[in-house]
């Protein structure tokens, strides 16, 4: 049966992504305004455990494409596999997360349907005749856009963050529905030899609620450890700017703003980060923002929700103390 709003399943290390649950609550509103079914394709090796936990999310139906090609992320693989199975089914709607994967993923698929896509949606909606209506920021988070979707297999990905995760039912049950998953090997151009994590076990920052970040003002490398400290005692993830990264402080994969991540944590302190617009742009549309900064006159002060102005190597020490204390009263 034609029509639906799928979800793409992303997962990693055994356990489904925090976005794709997002993408799963808001799939499941616009299904239901729809009428239509709401389902989720899931890809990899070993993964059909997780349509288990796709199912109490809402999914009435899981596309399971497993294949020994598809146990590591590639680009082509996973296009291959995708848009052929879009054009069989012509969903009406497909959701990804905002996340590396699905930003590049999204715009291949599309491209190879010649379907809308809207990134980095901060929320999404349906118009009195059923076409997705997408609000995403532009300009560096200046201006915010209402894109309207026309065509079949209207695209979306949605930022992380942004979209409460809906309370599962342990009793619901999803029709599982096995694909003929291998993509040709001469259709794949890569291959990944070898996945190495920077730290084990530690936050992920497209998906964290509380993100302390570090720039220019903390001096250098050596003084990420106070941040991390910080991060440590409130369980967050630890960003930088790009001023930062480029100066050899920090690995890229830390970096929030426009060339870095996009994010929407519910807590975000900046330390020592004066502003740019650039950085602003990845962070703007956290719920709370907490800026530390000893010129007055920082931009960052003007997107705050609270302001220390003060040393960093003075307020943060402090701050972790304090958090300890709470935590452990708590």
């Amino acid at each position: 049966m034609a029509g639906g709003v799928w979800v793409f399943a992303e997962h990693r290390d055994g356990s489904l992504r925090k976005v794709t649950l997002e993408a799963m609550s808001a799939g499941k509103g616009l299904a239901g305004l729809l009428g239509e079914e709401l389902a989720a394709v899931l890809m990899g090796e070993g993964v059909a455990p997780l349509a288990d936990t796709l199912a109490h999310h809402g999914a009435q139906k899981v596309f399971l494409a497993q294949d020994s090609s598809l146990a590591k992320y590639t680009t082509n693989a996973y296009a291959t596999v995708l848009s052929q199975l879009v054009l069989q089914n012509q969903p009406s709607i497909l959701l990804f997360g905002a996340t590396a994967q699905g930003r590049d993923l999204a715009p291949r698929v599309a491209m190879r349907l010649e379907a809308p896509l809207a990134s980095d949606c901060t929320a999404l909606s349906l118009d009195e005749k059923g076409r997705l209506v997408a609000t995403r920021p532009i300009y560096a988070g200046k201006v915010i856009a209402t894109v309207l979707a026309e065509g079949s297999s209207q695209m979306a990905t949605l930022r992380p963050n942004m979209v409460p995760i809906s309370e599962p039912d342990s009793l619901r049950k999803a029709e599982v529905v096995k694909v003929s998953a291998g993509p040709s090997p001469e259709g794949i151009r890569t291959r990944i030899l070898e996945v190495v994590q920077e730290v084990a076990g530690a936050v992920d920052l497209a998906e964290a609620d509380i993100i302390v970040s570090g720039g220019r003002g903390i001096k250098g490398p050596e003084n990420f450890a106070i941040i991390r400290e910080l991060a440590s005692v409130l369980r967050a993830a630890v960003g930088a700017s790009r001023a930062a990264v480029d100066a050899g402080w920090i690995p890229h994969q830390h970096q929030v703003g426009q060339t870095g991540k996009v994010v929407s944590p519910k807590l975000y302190i900046a330390c020592g980060i004066s502003g740019a617009i650039q950085h602003l742009a990845g962070m703007r549309s956290s719920k709370c923002i907490v800026a530390i900064n000893k010129d007055p006159e920082a931009p960052i002060f003007k997107v705050a929700d609270y302001g220390i102005v003060g040393d960093f190597f003075q307020v943060v020490p402090l701050l972790t103390e304090e958090f300890k204390k709470l935590l452990v009263e708590g």
